[in-house]
């Protein structure tokens, strides 16, 4: 079975209020992060009509700071499936409700996994790839998950060569005593 990214799409827009700043008068990052699990969850969970977890998160920077009293919008969409995972798509937008002002906020990639009722990993319906923007991202999300095996084993400490990164390292903001 297939199914189009758009079916399973979702945009979700909330108000921001003093309750969810931190101390310096903007809205909280762990704020902004939740509501990206809870779209990226309903997002994925809408596309495989199964209970969803967060394998994890690719990448959060955060770009634009949220004000309190901004329309924050966030959208979420399926840009790859694997046999039981997909990768979702995140986009954090901020709106000054008064100006029209729009900011790019966020975005980041959530990889979710689909359960059955006894949490056992189940698969998930392939995606449509009927444009251009649609095959970038599903190509972009097999070179995200390359370059992080690569990432992961070139640090394993079975496989980490120390003498690669002394001449770095000693370049960067540390002193090394070993």
């Amino acid at each position: 079975m297939f199914k189009h990214p758009k079916e399973s799409r979702i945009t979700i827009s909330e108000l921001m209020l003093p309750s969810h700043s931190n101390f310096s008068g903007k809205i909280h990052g762990g704020y902004i992060l939740n509501l990206m699990d809870q779209i990226a969850f309903a997002c994925a969970s809408k596309h495989s009509r199964h209970y969803c977890v967060t394998a994890s998160v690719n990448k959060v920077d955060f770009l634009n700071p949220i004000d309190v009293g901004e329309l924050v919008t966030l959208k979420a969409t399926v840009n790859y499936t694997g046999r039981t995972s997909m990768v979702v798509g995140v986009r954090v937008e901020s709106e000054n409700i008064q100006s029209g002002e729009k900011k790019h906020c966020n975005s980041s990639y959530f990889t979710m996994v689909a359960k059955d009722d006894f949490g056992k990993n189940v698969p998930v319906p392939g995606l449509i790839l009927d444009t251009e923007q649609n095959v970038r991202r599903f190509a972009r999300s097999i070179s995200r998950q390359e370059q992080s095996k690569h990432r992961s084993n070139r640090f394993k400490s079975s496989e980490f060569k120390i003498e690669e990164h002394l001449e770095f390292i000693k370049t960067q903001n540390a002193k090394i005593i070993i």
